[in-house]
């Protein structure tokens, strides 16, 4: 799989599947820095969707953290600036 897809911007889910040993806790890592990497009006709910269907690997740490993206909603979000610190 190549690099730049809409689903995975920068490859680091991909990246992610092919790293062995990779813990859950570096799993989350890369899987925020892959919901900040999205565009700011994409939804990552069918983007992650697609990316458990194209990598099925069971028992894999990335395949629970995605899953877990799924239960929890919208991708975390970015906020600086002024609108971050007004809440």
């Amino acid at each position: 799989m190549k690099k730049g897809t809409p689903e995975d911007p920068k490859g680091l889910i991909a990246e992610a599947y092919r790293i062995d040993g990779i813990t859950e806790a570096e799993c989350r890592s890369i899987f925020l820095d892959w919901a900040l990497s999205l565009p700011k009006d994409a939804e990552a709910r069918p983007l992650i969707e697609v990316l458990l269907d194209r990598h099925r690997e069971e028992g894999h740490p990335m395949t629970a953290v995605l899953r877990e993206g799924m239960e929890r909603g919208s991708a975390p979000r970015r906020r600086g600036g002024a609108s971050g610190r007004r809440n």
